[in-house]
């Protein structure tokens, strides 16, 4: 491990959270317009420096015999024993400097849009200041030396959530939602928590350099412990996925995701389409080598399997939904499965780890065209002041730019040649077939309902039967055409980076390559996939209702998102709150509290029946003292004459 000065990366995080204390503390002092100049320039600054730290990394000091070396610069802050402490700092390697160039890249994008969508808003330099403090906390997290710093960092990621989730703080739903999403994930990260401290009790430390070295004493002492037939290290890393699981929305802890497009949708490009979402995935990568080397993977085989239910999962309930922010939500939801699944599957030398690149550079791609499209759909419902389908149609004559990106957005998620969703998706496909043949076939069926559910949108949005506005739609303004603008060239161009040399499991890198019948698969089944959805919505006709109909209570079961929701809620309030709570609280109140008070009311009872021993008058004070001489005499003469 290569220990050098990287003080300058320590402005990429600082910045943006000077820029929240600016904008939080002088709230009202600061005019709206200048304060969306403040987010975007603050933003712009930590971008510049991410993307000179990625030229610095990977081309001139990063690299070293071949392989990356991790650069760390950091300080002890709360010392336990001589190993076991809590470090803060800044770790720089080849999946950190990827992730501030997402995090940097999209939350740019949205801060200049924002300067057009949130134009008006009572909030608005509130909204930029949340702004900051999420771009603060996300940087914070992805350059984390340690576990329990990234766990700091994980919490303050859901603060800035739920504030951003909520908020239209005035409206029940967006409310709801945040509280929604903030419990959800704190169940999740309660796991994450214990983890944590399982790994810090048996290995004496949090460092990841020291945690991620596969020969390291600090696994081995691992070995004489076990717990219900697995390695108490299995079941932490089990705890982080737990917590992981909850943050990337995988199944069965997805339920608050759809409920948090009730924030602005600025909020649902920046936390629920390339950076929050993610940090799931990224944690599993962080600690990769711990997961696959301990019990030869077996947490990894997990890991893989819920990315792929999830996966599917998540795209069936896509096909049926008419809200197009929560059909993204659930697009999203399917991406990051593929993204787990990819980790699940890989190997760790050279080309076995090709499931780990591939999982990174779907990662970094899905940034661009998913952030994209939300902000395609944030044109939209700028324009018609609605989010469902029924609503919308024929739009590519009134929102031209916004047609042309929202159509690269969706042809880079639908795998299309040469788009960017193409050369990562292919990737993971190819690491799917050659370790898992159950996962390959259910990622080419994900394949084919993301090309027909992305293309049910598109069309129902810009072609298929013209709505009748109250007002003609129009393009919405530069400030959100620029970065619909920057993102579609993303889109387009960032397939073609070498990702293999630059980003691996063994940080050596590897020459990669298009495995020719299996993309001719996957585009094949995209294909079938647009195509279908061009027979159905392109123009009006009533194929998408007969299809429903023929598939009777499956659609209405996946239209109802399989009713957790619902199930969830009937957990919480008949069992946990009626069964359970209600129980706890009767014997809390009745027989806890009721013992309680009833011996306070004897005491005061008791004391108001002797409190006129203490009158404060003196004939009573003297009729005491002469009846206790009277009392004490008669007593004595009594003993002394037996």
């Amino acid at each position: 491990m290569e220990i050098m000065n990287t003080g300058y990366t320590l402005l990429i995080p600082l910045i943006p959270l000077a820029v929240f204390l600016l904008l939080g503390i002088f709230n009202r002092r600061i005019k709206p317009a200048v304060s969306g100049y403040i987010g975007v320039a603050g933003l712009a600054a930590s971008t510049l420096l991410s993307f000179y730290t990625a030229y610095q990394y990977f081309f001139v000091v990063g690299k070293v015999n071949g392989v990356y070396q991790a650069i760390v610069n950091k300080t002890v802050w709360l010392n336990f024993t001589e190993t076991l402490h809590i470090d803060l700092g800044v770790l720089i390697d080849p999946i950190s400097v990827m992730m501030l160039l997402v995090v940097s890249t999209v939350s740019l994008m949205v801060h200049i849009y924002s300067r057009g969508y949130m134009k008006g808003d009572d909030g608005y330099t509130k909204f930029f200041a949340f702004l900051g403090l999420f771009t603060f906390s996300m940087y914070g997290l992805v350059l984390a030396t340690n576990l329990f710093q990234i766990y700091i960092f994980w919490e303050l990621v859901g603060v800035s959530s739920f504030l951003l989730i909520g908020y239209y703080y005035t409206k029940e739903s967006a409310v709801a939602a945040a509280k929604k999403a903030f419990i959800v994930t704190r169940f999740a990260d309660f796991g994450f928590l214990i983890g944590i401290l399982i790994i810090g009790f048996y290995t004496g430390t949090f460092d990841f350099e020291t945690l991620n070295n596969p020969q390291g004493s600090a696994i081995l002492n691992w070995a004489s412990s076990s717990f219900m037939g697995l390695s108490v290290i299995t079941w932490a890393l089990l705890l982080i996925f737990m917590g992981g699981a909850g943050k990337s929305a995988m199944f069965p802890l997805h339920i608050w995701l759809p409920d948090a497009m009730e924030g602005p949708t600025p909020v649902s490009a920046l936390i629920h389409a390339a950076t929050m979402v993610v940090a799931g995935v990224y944690l599993v990568a962080r600690l990769f080598p711990l997961y696959y080397f301990v019990e030869e993977g077996f947490v990894l085989q997990i890991v893989a399997y819920v990315g792929a239910f999830s996966s599917l999962f998540a795209a069936v309930i896509a096909v049926t939904q008419t809200d197009i922010k929560r059909v993204l939500a659930f697009s999203t939801m399917s991406q990051i499965g593929y993204m787990m699944m990819a980790l699940g599957v890989s190997g760790y030398e050279g080309h076995d780890g090709v499931g780990y690149m591939a999982s990174m550079f779907h990662l970094f791609t899905h940034a661009m065209f998913k952030a994209l499209l939300f902000l395609g759909a944030g044109s939209v419902i700028h324009a018609v002041h609605s989010n469902y389908l029924k609503d919308m149609g024929g739009l590519r004559k009134y929102m031209p730019f916004t047609n042309i990106t929202f159509l690269i957005a969706a042809l880079a998620i639908a795998g299309v040649p040469p788009l960017a969703g193409f050369w990562s998706k292919d990737e993971i496909l190819v690491a799917a077939y050659a370790n898992n043949p159950l996962i390959y076939g259910v990622a080419v069926v994900v394949a084919g309902l993301t090309a027909f559910y992305m293309f049910r949108l598109y069309f129902g949005i810009f072609w298929g039967k013209e709505t009748t506005y109250k007002h003609a739609p129009h393009e919405s303004p530069v400030s959100m055409t620029i970065p619909l603008g920057i993102l579609a060239i993303l889109s387009i161009t960032v397939g073609f980076i070498p990702f293999s040399q630059f980003v691996t499991a063994d940080k050596a890198g590897f020459e990669a390559h298009l495995n020719y019948p299996l993309a001719a698969i996957a585009v094949a089944v995209g294909v079938l996939g647009i195509v279908l959805a061009w027979i159905f919505y392109k123009k009006e006709n009533n194929l998408s209702t007969r299809f429903a109909n023929a598939f009777g209570g499956f659609y209405r079961w996946t239209s109802h998102k399989f009713y957790l929701d619902e199930f969830y809620l009937f957990v919480t309030r008949q069992i946990i709150f009626k069964r359970i709570s209600g129980p706890i609280a009767f014997f809390d109140k009745k027989v806890v509290d009721g013992t309680m008070e009833g011996i306070g009311n004897k005491t005061m009872s008791l004391s108001r029946k002797i409190m006129g021993v203490q009158s404060g008058r003196l004939q009573d004070y003297a009729f005491g003292f002469i009846g206790g001489v009277v009392v004490f005499a008669a007593v004595f003469i009594y003993l002394w004459t037996n």
